[in-house]
């Protein structure tokens, strides 16, 4: 009689006592049935099950109910987030919130979402980044803080971006560079270990491919850019003159002849390392003191010699090719701050939409004096999936970005 009237995906109560099957089997003797909720949609069926990719992303509760192993990778970042804030903890460090809607967006180089504020007829902004308040409550004399929250990036969708992200960033007062790597590789170690009883976390770039393991086990290899390039691309920068290294991205790489036309050394450098080492990026690296002009708000480097070569207190994370972590020794100097500013903000006049505009109150921040600070940034998604072993960002956001389209019905 309940077959008839019960379909799958319908919510049922059950009244009853359990007992054992003759085949020992724990089961529910049903003394009362109550339909609780009746669907009025049929799920995927039991063998065919719901194998539509992007049917899944955007109907991510089907996904849930049809695929178990959705539902674990979910719980599996939710505890890593709780675990990241106990560690945190364990270092003194206070977690704040700071605005998404923003007058003047900075710290970081992307198109940003544009709103307008109606009670005060005034153009907005979505975050970018988290780093510019971040720094203001630093001077403040709030030492130690982080925030783990959602960023906007008008830029590409593939399988590593989306225009909305989790990113964690925080900043310790009389902490350098050398301080955060060897907090940043602590974190990865710790959560490894947490999730898999040992550093080493396993990958497969697709199905079939041959399982490989990233060993997150502290310290990693740790090479400067220009010593990266050395050794994964066998070439000299130090030699190499700009037309050089200009030839080699268009030959080599086939990057847009306009886009490099016009770069710096140190980006002509910084371009180097990205199409010829970053694939060799397999294991965990630090990659450390990159260029000035990669960033206006790294501190230059403490070194003479380095400084003049044109070097800042900057190292990136990477694994498995991907940056997963970013870090400076944070330029507190407001005269330096200011010239570099005002030059990113030249770039934007001349039509580069990633260079953030002036930010005048940021500058009269720094002015009131910011300590000595190191600071970090990590990927939370790009970190979620190194460690669930997903292939796409989309795997690890409950609710992707999608396509708008006019039915989406199964």
């Amino acid at each position: 009689m309940y077959r008839k009237k019960i379909d799958l995906g319908d919510i049922i109560g059950v009244e009853g006592y359990l007992f054992h099957t003759q085949k020992g089997e724990l089961t529910v003797f049903v003394k009362q049935l109550t339909l609780l909720c009746k669907t009025l949609l049929p799920l995927a069926d039991k063998h065919g099950g719901l194998a539509d990719k992007e049917l899944r992303y955007r109907k991510r509760w089907l996904d849930l109910i049809s695929h178990l192993d959705v539902a674990k990778v979910f719980r599996t970042r939710s505890h890593i987030l709780k675990e990241i804030r106990s560690y945190f903890d364990q270092y003194q460090f206070l977690e704040v919130e700071t605005p998404i809607l923003q007058s003047i967006y900075g710290g970081a180089e992307a198109r940003p979402f544009i709103t307008k504020l109606n009670a005060l007829d005034q153009e907005m902004f979505l975050r970018i980044s988290l780093e510019i308040p971040l720094k203001k409550l630093i001077v403040g004399g709030m030492h130690k803080v982080y925030e783990m929250a959602r960023v906007f990036r008008n830029e590409g969708i593939d399988r590593n971006h989306n225009p909305e992200f989790t990113l964690l960033e925080a900043y310790a007062s009389y902490w350098d560079y050398f301080d955060m790597m060897k907090f940043v590789e602590n974190l990865f170690e710790k959560l490894a270990l947490d999730l898999y009883g040992t550093t080493k976390v396993p990958y497969t770039a697709h199905e079939g491919a041959e399982t490989i393991y990233v060993d997150m086990k502290a310290p990693w290899i740790r090479l400067t850019m220009k010593e990266s390039i050395k050794k994964y691309a066998n070439l000299d920068p130090d030699v190499l003159s700009n037309e050089e290294m200009r030839h080699l991205l268009l030959e080599s790489a086939h990057c847009d002849p306009k886009k490099i036309k016009g770069l710096s050394r140190g980006l002509l450098i910084a371009a180097l390392f990205e199409f010829f080492v970053e694939p060799h990026l397999i294991q965990p690296h630090h990659i450390y003191d990159h260029p000035i002009e990669t960033t206006p708000l790294c501190k230059p480097h403490r070194d003479l010699k380095y400084r003049e070569e044109g070097l800042v207190e900057r190292f990136e994370s990477f694994i498995l090719t991907q940056e997963v972590c970013n870090s400076y020794s944070e330029l507190n100097d407001p005269e330096i701050q200011r010239h570099l500013l005002e030059l990113q903000s030249d770039r934007r006049e001349a039509g580069d939409e990633e260079a953030s505009p002036l930010d005048e109150e940021f500058i009269e921040a720094i002015c009131q004096g910011m300590p000595p600070t190191g600071g970090i940034g990590i990927g939370i998604d790009r970190l979620v999936m190194i460690l669930t072993n997903s292939h796409s960002i989309r795997d690890v956001l409950y609710f992707p970005w999608m396509k708008t389209i006019q039915n989406t019905s199964l």
